[in-house]
Parts: C-alpha cells; sequence; structure tokens
C-alpha cells in the first residue's frame, strides 16, 4: 500500500451545531466547555429544544484527518458509523475530503453517532455526544496494511470511553511500533483526563504514545498541578514529544529539554472554537510527517486552528494548502 501521513482513529460522528446563550445551558443542565457524554433520550430532548442548526461530519480525529488531507498531506481515518442515513452521510464527507476510510459500517442498531454542539456567544463550545455506533469500535476494524503504511498513529483520548476501542488502539500501537512508526494521542478535555488519567500516564510512561496533544488545562489536570510549567515539564519526561495548546496565547511544544513556544495567528473574530485544538493538530502533524522543524509544524498548527474558530462547524471550508502558501508557510511547487 502507499505510505500514507497519518492514520487517526476515533469515534465518527456527525455534529449538529446550534448557536446558544448561557442561560440555555444552565436551564438544560449542560457543563459548559466539556464533552457531555448523554443517552438516546437526553439526544432526542436536547435535539427538540435546539435553534437552527448546521449539520457537520465531526469527530476529534476525524477532524484531524480531514484537516491533514486539506493541507495536501494522506490520511486515513478508522471510525464506526451504522448503515444509516447519518452514517452514509459521515462516509460521504470524509471520503470527499479526501481522507482514506475503509471501515465497514455496523448493520443494525445503535444508529450512528451524533453530538449537539452548543456555541455560545464567546464562542465557546458545549458538546452532548450520543456515542451510537461508534462503541462497537473494536478489534476487527483494526486494517493492518493501514496502520503499517502509515507514518503516525493518532488517536484521541475520546475512545477510553467505549471500552472495546482501548483493544483496538493497543493493537494498532503494536503494529505501528513494529513497522518503525510513531503513536500519537489528544487528551481530548479535562474531564476525560479525570476519568483515565492513570490510564493515559500509562500509555505514555510505557511508551505506547509517543506524541502527546493537549490544552494547557488538560496538561494541568493530568499531573493535578496548577503550574502549566511543571505540567509541561512532566510531560516531556513521560513522552517523546509534547505539545500544549494556549488559546490565543498560542502553543508550546517541548522535546529533550528543547522547548519552541509560537503565537496563535490574529483573527478577525471568534466565531466557534469547535475543532480548534483538532485542527492545530492537523497542521502539526502535516507538518511533522513532512520532515519540517519543530517551529513550523507548530506554526501550521496555530494556521489551521486559527482559521477554524473563524467559521461555524469543525472542518476547514478551503483549501488549508493555499492558506500555508499565502502564509509563506508551504510552498506552491511542493505537493504537501
Amino acid at each position: 500500500m502507499e505510505e500514507l501521513d497519518v492514520l487517526c482513529v476515533g469515534n465518527a460522528i456527525v455534529d449538529i451545531i446550534a448557536r446558544c446563550e448561557d442561560t440555555f445551558l444552565i436551564e438544560n443542565e449542560i457543563t459548559k466547555g466539556a464533552m457531555n457524554l448523554i443517552d438516546a433520550d437526553r439526544a432526542e430532548l436536547l435535539y427538540s429544544r435546539m435553534g437552527p442548526a448546521v449539520e457537520a461530519s465531526g469527530g476529534s480525529a476525524g477532524n484531524t484527518a480531514a484537516g491533514i488531507a486539506s493541507f495536501g498531506g494522506k490520511s486515513a481515518f478508522f471510525g464506526k458509523v451504522a448503515r444509516d442515513q447519518l452514517g452514509r452521510i459521515y462516509e460521504h464527507d470524509i471520503r470527499a475530503q479526501g481522507v482514506v476510510f475503509r471501515t465497514e459500517p455496523l448493520d443494525g442498531p445503535p444508529p450512528t453517532a451524533r453530538s449537539m454542539i452548543f456555541v455560545t456567544p464567546d464562542g465557546e463550545r458545549s458538546m452532548n455526544t450520543y456515542l451510537g455506533a461508534c462503541v462497537e469500535l473494536g478489534l476487527g476494524d483494526v486494517d493492518e496494511e493501514i496502520v503499517a503504511a502509515s507514518k503516525v498513529t493518532y488517536f484521541e483520548g475520546y475512545l477510553w470511553d467505549p471500552p472495546m476501542a482501548k483493544e483496538a488502539i493497543r493493537k494498532c500501537a503494536d503494529i505501528a511500533h513494529a513497522n518503525g512508526r510513531e503513536v500519537s494521542m489528544t487528551l481530548s478535555d479535562p474531564f476525560c483526563v479525570d476519568r483515565y488519567r492513570d490510564e493515559f500516564l500509562d500509555l505514555m510512561r510505557s511508551g505506547t504514545v509517543d506524541i502527546v496533544f493537549s490544552n494547557e488545562h488538560e496538561a494541568m489536570s493530568l499531573y493535578q498541578t496548577s503550574s502549566l510549567d511543571s505540567a509541561v515539564e512532566a510531560m516531556v519526561q513521560d513522552c517523546k514529544l509534547a505539545i500544549v495548546t494556549l488559546s490565543e496565547r498560542g502553543s508550546t511544544v517541548a522535546r529533550n529539554g528543547e522547548r519552541i513556544s509560537v503565537d496563535a495567528i490574529n483573527i478577525r473574530e471568534l466565531v466557534d472554537t469547535t475543532g480548534a485544538g483538532d485542527l492545530y493538530a492537523a497542521g502539526f502533524l502535516h507538518g511533522y510527517t513532512s520532515g519540517r522543524s519543530l517551529e513550523d509544524c507548530a506554526k501550521l498548527g496555530s494556521l489551521a486552528a486559527g482559521l477554524v474558530i473563524q467559521q461555524i462547524g469543525p472542518r476547514p471550508h478551503s483549501s488549508l494548502k493555499q492558506a500555508g502558501i499565502d502564509a509563506g508557510l508551504m510552498s506552491a511547487s511542493l505537493v504537501g
């Protein structure tokens, strides 16, 4: 099989995005800024109370795969959908982005996952996710050929919620490392870290995971400290490469005593933070698998994140490759 840059593994979710006021979150007991797991009944209730909404294929790792493809990179995705209307929409959307997607859909219930995302006036998103078919992702969905062909296998921490996915991730890591590849994860959100702190640390310290992405809140939660510097120092001791995003303050990249800081790009208007971390990872991993310097990787991450937060929805509406060329970060003569 042709070599791939990044294989992304995650929950295949159709996002349903609507604007709301903070009072709506309070009235409906929604935790602001977090990913709240909900059941089918809760999903129906919240959907009935939503205002006008935009539907888009999402899921953290799926967004990252789409972002890498938009940069001109070669990406693949493992994620489980059902053989239903939303599942067909998801399959079409991710393949249309240029992502290799061969996971066999699920026959019968549960249905394809969906996430109701409420965006408040400050641009913060609060996700309410019914995992549906996502929880059926397991060992049988690991395509060994794709894992072996991918320079980096990247997965989302959210996968630690459905139990079968853990086995699939460990199998992917074994295959990747056996083929001289690397494994990366994103910590997903502070509440996810609280649930699986010990397991995440074990993944890093055992060498199962080489590269870790987090935001500052997740990093401090992981090490139960109020000091970002302490968290970054601890993280780089536990993995080969640590990347910490700092919202409008940019990002920090740390490796073997080396630390690089890169500013966020200037934006015209903050519209929706959905997908910011996912697209940062896309830019960084595209640069990383293209052999770019860590500083350039972080700049590509900042560019992608800065662009996606100025639109509704978690996937790029225009070519990230062209944006990289326009920003002087990529060459028009290069495919990647």
